[in-house]
C-alpha cells in the first residue's frame, strides 16, 4: 500500500479520526481495521434473516451486548400481510428473549430518524445498520454505514466489525440557498454530477454548512448512499455542537488528504429533479416540460422531517390539491407527527387534501401504504427511483425536494417552486 501521501504529521479526515479512535491506533485511508461497534441497528424487514444467520450459520443464541442494539419496526409497519405479521411476531419474541431494551414498535418511525432522535448514536461513534441509509448518522458526525445480514449477525455475535478505512471526497458548499431550494437539491445535484457509483466505498465530507440544521444535515448524509458512498459525514459544528457533547478530537484537521474536492455554489443552485429510472439522471425542475403526476409522496428518512412538513404546509396553505393528484404525507417519526399536530401543520395539510400515513418507510420500498400502479407517475421526496421501487415496474418515479413536491401537488404536473 502506498503510504507516501499519509505522512503521520498530516491531518486526518473525519472518517480516519473516528476509525483511529475506535481502533486505538492511527489509521489512514486504505488500512484494514477491526473496531468495536457502538450501535448496531436492525429493522423488521431483515431481522428474521439476521436471526437465522446468528442461530443457523453461527450457532449463536445470545447476542454479545443487548445494550448496544436497537431494533425498529418501520419498513412494513403496520404489517400489510399475514407473512409480514408473522415475521414481526418472531422479531418481537426474539427482542424480548435477548433482553433488547432499545426496541421501537410500529408507529415510532423510520429507524434512522428514531436513532438520532433518541440519541442512540452520538458524534464520533461507529454505528452499523441493516439498511443502506445508515449513512444518515453522519449528520451528527458519527461513522454510520449499512451492511448485509451476514455482517450484522457477526456484529451481534462479537460486538465488532472490520472495515477498510475509506478515502474521502470533500464537498465544499458556498453561498446560501435561494428561495424554495433546500438540502435535497444539493444531494440530487451531486448524484447528477458524480453518478450512481461516483463515490463507491468512499466517504463524502460536507464543508461550509456550519449554519445547516440537523434536519438538513440528515438529508446530505443519508443521500450520500445514492452515489455509492460508504459514509456521508458533516462536521459536528453549529447546531450539532450546541446539542451534543462533541469529543475534543473530532475536529476538521488542516492538511487532511481528500481524493477530490467538489464545490457546490448555492447562489446559483436551483430545484433539481431525478428523472426515472435513475437517481443520477438529473434535470432542473424548470426544464422538465409538462410531466403530469398521479401521486405526490412526502416522507421517508430523506424528507419526512418537521422542517419538510413546515415547507409543505407553508406552500399549500389556503390552497387545494390539483384535480386528479393524491398527496401522501408520512412523517418520519412519531415525535415529528406529534409536533406537526401540535403546531397546526397537519391541519393545513389536511385542509389542502393530503392523506396521512403511519410514521415509517411507507411506500418508499413499494410494500404498502401508497404503492403505485402501471403507468402511474409519482413525484417523491424519497431517495430511490429505479423501476419497481414503489410498485409496478411500469410506473415512473421522479425524486425532488419538499418544495418541488408542494408546487407539483398544487399544479398537477412537476413544477419549479420558483414559479409559484
Amino acid at each position: 500500500m502506498d503510504t507516501s501521501m499519509h505522512h503521520p504529521s498530516a491531518g486526518q479526515t473525519l472518517s480516519e479520526l473516528i476509525l483511529s479512535h475506535a481502533a486505538g491506533q492511527q489509521v489512514h485511508a486504505g488500512d484494514l481495521v477491526i473496531v468495536p461497534v457502538d450501535r448496531c441497528m436492525t429493522h423488521d424487514s431483515l431481522t428474521p434473516e439476521i436471526i437465522d444467520a446468528l442461530e443457523k450459520n453461527l450457532g449463536v443464541n445470545r447476542i454479545y451486548d443487548p445494550e448496544r442494539v436497537a431494533v425498529v419496526m418501520d419498513h412494513v409497519a403496520p404489517a400489510a400481510s399475514v407473512q409480514t405479521a408473522n415475521a414481526q411476531v418472531r422479531t418481537r419474541r426474539w427482542v424480548a428473549q435477548q433482553g433488547i431494551r432499545h426496541f421501537y414498535d410500529v408507529g415510532a418511525g423510520v429507524c434512522h430518524q428514531v436513532l438520532i432522535e433518541e440519541r442512540l448514536v452520538l458524534p464520533g461513534q461507529v454505528a452499523i445498520g441493516s439498511d443502506s441509509h445508515a449513512t444518515s448518522y453522519g449528520a451528527i458526525g458519527a461513522f454510520g454505514t449499512g451492511m448485509g445480514t451476514g455482517d450484522l449477525a457477526l456484529i451481534l455475535a462479537s460486538g465488532r466489525t472490520w472495515l477498510r478505512v475509506p478515502e474521502t471526497i470533500r464537498v465544499q458548499v458556498v453561498g446560501r440557498f435561494r428561495k424554495n431550494v433546500s438540502p435535497k437539491d444539493i444531494s440530487l445535484y451531486l448524484c447528477g454530477m458524480l453518478g450512481l457509483d461516483g463515490a463507491t466505498y468512499q466517504a463524502v465530507e460536507f464543508h461550509g454548512v456550519d449554519w445547516l440544521s440537523l434536519d438538513g444535515r440528515e438529508v446530505l448524509a443519508g443521500m450520500s448512499t445514492e452515489i455509492g458512498a460508504k459514509v456521508g459525514i458533516v462536521p459536528p459544528s453549529g447546531e450539532i455542537a450546541s446539542r451534543y457533547n462533541v469529543p475534543e478530537w473530532l475536529r476538521v484537521q488542516p492538511g487532511a488528504h481528500y481524493v477530490r474536492t467538489i464545490e457546490v455554489d448555492l447562489n446559483t443552485l436551483g430545484s433539481q429533479v431525478a428523472v426515472p429510472p435513475e437517481v443520477d439522471h438529473i434535470a432542473p425542475a424548470s426544464e422538465l416540460g409538462d410531466v403530469k403526476v398521479d401521486q405526490v409522496f412526502v416522507g421517508t428518512c430523506t424528507n419526512g422531517r418537521l422542517e419538510d412538513l413546515h415547507i409543505l404546509a407553508e406552500l399549500l396553505k389556503g390552497h387545494k390539491l390539483a384535480a386528479g393528484v393524491r398527496l401522501l404525507v408520512i412523517p418520519a417519526s412519531h415525535r415529528i407527527l406529534q409536533a406537526a399536530a401540535e403546531d397546526g401543520t397537519l391541519s393545513i395539510l389536511l385542509a389542502a387534501g393530503a392523506t396521512l400515513g403511519t410514521p415509517g418507510c411507507g411506500p418508499c420500498i413499494g410494500r404498502h401504504m401508497g404503492v403505485i400502479g402501471a403507468d402511474e407517475v409519482c413525484l417523491s421526496t424519497a431517495n430511490r427511483n429505479f423501476r419497481g421501487r414503489m410498485g409496478d415496474p411500469n410506473a415512473r418515479i421522479y425524486l425532488a425536494s419538499p418544495e418541488v413536491a408542494a408546487a407539483t401537488a398544487l399544479r398537477g404536473s412537476i413544477s419549479d417552486p420558483a414559479n409559484l
